[in-house]
């Protein structure tokens, strides 16, 4: 985990990097990169869930016409 000195540290580089100007857009920037990312994740934990509901779903229709017969 980043701690506070760490965090100052990597601010004061982006600071003497980019520039006070800039510093808003490259923040927005990574903070949509970030959002994107964590969507990614989301996406792909959430696909192995809904193929198990899927098949879930496929073996009680099959169950059912099978107590049918």
């Amino acid at each position: 985990m980043i701690g506070t000195q760490e965090l100052v540290i990597v601010l004061v580089i982006a600071l003497i990097l980019f520039g006070p100007s800039r510093l808003p857009e490259l923040g927005n920037s990574v903070g949509k990169a970030i959002k994107s990312f964590k969507e990614g994740m989301d996406e792909v934990t959430q696909e192995p869930k809904k193929e198990e509901k899927k098949d879930a779903t496929e073996i009680s229709a099959k169950v059912e016409d099978s107590e049918k017969k």
